[in-house]
């Protein structure tokens, strides 16, 4: 049977389909639950929370399901540049980013450079809570915190966007591996290289990483649907995960606007860009991501983040959605489905076709 890998065996679930973990508010409690309960594996992306706001989302979580969920983190939720970085070269992108804020009649906002990590204080959260998974991406935390989410009980989780970073993960000892291809949605969470030299696509990366390493391996980036379910799991893979096929559903918080443009036109054209967040990542083509490509510096994460923040909101109160980051998959002209139940019963309908028909 398809659903039975060693990912499913570990995590007891019925399903090898985890919710892509999206950050940023997208991945609500009742997205988590939805997944989980159809016999995936709910991921709560966590990285912009604080620590009593982890909390509290797990307990909604847990309100509405008892099956397994995943806590995702960043390990490096903050870009070393940010460490004496040069208030000149501050100013030059805020020069760069002026005429969007006149032409929407705001103010460019104060910016502080010096930005504390929450990812330790974060870890704490996670292990009060002891969620069946804790993920991460952007990095491996240190050996401490491994040993301790061992210690728990916790299955972990890291990605990669590399053969060799898969190799890192593995001799960290981590429990399982996302095989991370460059079409997937939001940031891509390279962190041996730099996003721009780990342009590896999802199912050539399947293929590397099950070439070399004995870690269960997740695939993710570009599927949608049963037929890239059923392609991951011929080529190796232990399971998927699914982000932006979720993100267009009622339990998603993406906005409307962004929930229209993945069903619109607008989805047939991706671009990766750093210039919204200051870190690289898949979205719909926009205004921004093509007047200030990848070669013109931005500021660092999250920096970039907080000074784009007020534009973002002062764009859709205006409706210019042509200033709007909208995350997507390189792969979204099939998405149908609102509901996430629905997504799940068609993931797990279509797959079972698929391999009933072999």
């Amino acid at each position: 049977m398809w659903n039975q890998t060693k990912i499913t065996q570990l995590l007891g679930i019925r399903y090898p389909i985890f919710l892509g973990p999206m950050g940023g508010g997208f991945s609500t409690p009742e997205l988590v639950a939805a997944v989980s309960n159809a016999g995936g594996l709910g991921s709560l992306g966590a990285y912009t929370l604080k620590p009593e706001d982890i909390l509290g989302a797990a307990k909604s979580i847990r309100m509405e399901t008892d099956k397994p969920f995943n806590i995702n983190l960043w390990v490096s939720d903050v870009d070393t540049r940010l460490i004496d970085y040069p208030n000149k070269d501050m100013e030059k992108v805020k020069v760069l980013f002026k005429p969007y804020f006149d032409e929407l009649g705001i103010e460019m906002p104060e910016l502080d450079h010096h930005i504390p990590s929450k990812f330790d204080k974060q870890v704490e959260a996670v292990f009060e809570i002891k969620p069946a998974v804790f993920s991460f991406i952007f990095g491996i935390p240190s050996t401490e915190i491994l040993r301790e989410a061992q210690r728990l009980g916790i299955v972990t989780v890291g990605a990669a966007t590399t053969l060799d970073e898969a190799l890192a993960l593995e001799e960290a000892k981590v429990d399982a591996i996302v095989a991370a291809g460059f079409e997937a949605g939001g940031h891509k969470p390279s962190f041996l290289r730099s996003a721009e030299d780990s342009f590896t696509g999802t199912f050539t990366l399947i293929q590397q990483l099950k070439a070399k390493i004995k870690t269960p391996v997740i695939a993710a980036g570009g599927i949608v649907d049963g037929k890239g379910i059923a392609a991951s799991l011929t080529l190796g893979a232990d399971a998927v995960q699914l982000g932006t096929a979720f993100l267009v559903t009622e339990e998603s918080d993406a906005s409307p606007l962004h929930k229209a443009a993945l069903l619109s036109e607008e989805r047939k054209h991706t671009v990766i860009s750093k210039s919204l967040t200051g870190r690289m990542g898949r979205m719909i083509s926009n205004r921004i991501s093509s007047e200030v490509p990848n070669h013109i510096p931005v500021l660092p994460f999250p920096l970039q983040t907080r000074l784009i923040g007020p534009l973002r909101e002062a764009a859709i109160a205006q409706g210019k959605t042509d200033m709007l980051n909208f995350w997507s998959s390189q792969n979204a002209v099939k998405l149908k489905y609102t509901k996430a139940d629905e997504t799940m019963k068609a993931l797990i309908r279509e797959t079972d076709q698929i391999f009933k028909s072999r």
